[in-house]
């Protein structure tokens, strides 16, 4: 991933991107290459929150830890699913070093972004979101 967040930060931002847009008929956020759009993000536009996100990967891997007894990338889908829609809520057990719920609408934009957008951004690999929602490019 990004060359400034840690082995551990990465798993769980891998996980953060499936949970957000999981594989199902179509493939998951890290299949269609979000990754690869915020790692480019990350030396680009988005440098400026590297260590944000750094902090808020590491704040949400403490909740999943305090909750669940286990790393946030360890748990079950659902089980993330549940631990982001309440740290969005606002319901955390865990200290974080700034508002949890902007935290979590913040990486949610960005891996929508990841998805959705133009495949020259380095994110929706092969246009497999365009396709999935029948979204043609006319010249």
């Amino acid at each position: 991933m990004a060359a400034d967040l840690t082995a551990s930060q990465s798993a769980t931002l891998r996980a953060v991107v499936d949970t957000v847009v999981p594989a199902d008929d179509d493939p998951g956020g890290v299949e269609a290459g979000v990754l690869r759009y915020l790692a480019g993000q990350f030396r680009g536009d988005l440098a400026g929150l590297l260590a944000y996100y750094g902090a808020g990967l590491d704040a949400i891997d403490a909740e999943a830890r305090e909750v669940y007894g286990a790393g946030f990338a360890l748990l079950r889908p659902g089980r993330r699913e549940a631990l982001l829609k309440a740290v969005e809520a606002g319901d955390t057990h865990t200290p974080w070093p700034f508002d949890a719920a902007t935290f979590v609408s913040t990486v949610v934009g960005h891996v929508m972004e990841g998805f959705y957008g133009d495949p020259g951004n380095g994110g929706n690999r092969d246009a497999v979101s365009w396709r999935m929602i029948r979204f043609e490019v006319r010249d």
